[in-house]
């Protein structure tokens, strides 16, 4: 596996971002056109509606799954980050600390994150910006 850094770690899956969304919106498409063309049959005006219907709680589904996902990653990165940055100083990250800022930390090296978490919470960093910030590059090739 390629070494992350700023510049590759972030996760794009094409199967899933590219194929399954692009689908489901010609999924969509196609039963907005079905259901269009059935407004003058009214035995078909029931079964393109609900075709409609399952089309838009599949694009739901696509957004929210990994939504949810990320948002019980995004709790266990705090959790982690909170209890590096405690067996370092003796102390909790900073409450001033988002969780987008938190989460980009984590790409920071032992020898760079306290000074790093400090600089963040002081001056407002964006997560970007942290991320730009760090020498030492700690790759995380577990995340969703």
């Amino acid at each position: 596996m390629e070494n992350q850094n700023y510049a590759n770690h972030r996760r794009i899956i094409p199967l899933f971002h590219v194929v399954t969304f692009f689908t489901i919106v010609l999924l969509i498409v196609g039963a907005v056109v079905n259901l269009c063309m059935s407004f003058g049959n009214h035995d078909r005006l029931y079964s393109a509606s609900l075709i409609l219907i399952i089309s838009i709680i599949l694009i739901f589904f696509f957004f929210f799954f990994r939504g949810f996902a990320l948002k019980a990653q995004d709790r266990a990165i705090r959790a982690e980050e909170n209890l590096r940055h405690f067996v370092l100083t003796g102390k909790l990250l900073d409450k001033k600390l988002s969780i987008r800022q938190v989460i980009a930390l984590r790409f920071a090296s032992d020898e760079e994150f306290v000074e790093l978490a400090g600089k963040a919470a002081s001056s407002d960093m964006k997560p970007n910006e942290i991320k730009q910030a760090i020498k030492n590059w700690k790759g995380d090739y577990h995340r969703v």
